[in-house]
């Protein structure tokens, strides 16, 4: 993500899909370099607007004349502005849950959580434009299975629980997961005051002594 809550549900959940799992009915497909680079800038585009006035009022048109993309090309890859957003939100969790993997870091971390920490301070702003377009929730449902499943591979590839069960990796990489975005929230809400080293320290601390 370039730069950068709660919706009501008047039905029961099951029955009033979010736009998160509207977007996973889409399938994926890996794009090529082209497309990436439209993708590019078409988001850039929205969370660049997303800054000037509240999501409700950005039009994509208003999206398409910023990144220079015709309509067709626009609606050939997204349903709508949501969608987009969404794409966005996707590929930060995507880089962030596999950087260590991808890297291959050789270390005790299981999150890079001063990179992400750092990388979001700098995008506060586009933090609360989230929030208060209801979308912030979408990130962090996003973010709880991305970050669920580059977890549990790390905890993998640490040979500490070579001789437990593999099915109990996948309920403590959840449980992970859940509090490395609740200390997120919690980080933020406070105005990002502790430096985003200390909060790795802190977190993988806990992953691996527990809270004492």
């Amino acid at each position: 993500m370039s730069r950068k809550e709660m919706p009501t549900h008047p039905r029961p959940l099951s029955q009033t899909p979010t736009p998160y799992a509207k977007r996973q009915e889409k399938p994926r497909r890996k794009p090529d370099e082209r497309i990436r680079r439209t993708s590019q800038r078409l988001g850039h585009a929205l969370l660049t607007l997303m800054l000037e006035k509240p999501m409700s009022e950005v039009t994509v048109q208003e999206v398409l004349d910023r990144a220079s993309v015709g309509r067709s090309t626009f609606y050939l890859h997204f349903r709508d502005k949501d969608d987009l957003l969404l794409s966005q939100l996707e590929e930060f969790c995507e880089i962030m849950s596999t950087l260590l993997t991808e890297r291959k870091e050789v270390s005790h971390r299981v999150v890079p959580v001063a990179e992400m920490f750092a990388h979001i301070h700098s995008a506060q702003n586009l933090y609360r434009a989230l929030a208060e377009s209801g979308r912030l929730n979408d990130f962090f449902e996003l973010a709880q299975g991305y970050f669920a499943r580059g977890i549990e591979q790390r905890l993998k590839d640490s040979k500490r629980f070579a001789d437990s069960p593999p099915r109990d990796l996948a309920p403590r990489a959840q449980a992970l997961a859940g509090s490395l975005l609740s200390l997120l929230r919690w980080w933020l809400d406070r105005g990002a005051k502790e430096p985003a080293g200390e909060m790795d320290d802190l977190f993988h601390k806990m992953v691996w002594n527990g809270i004492r």
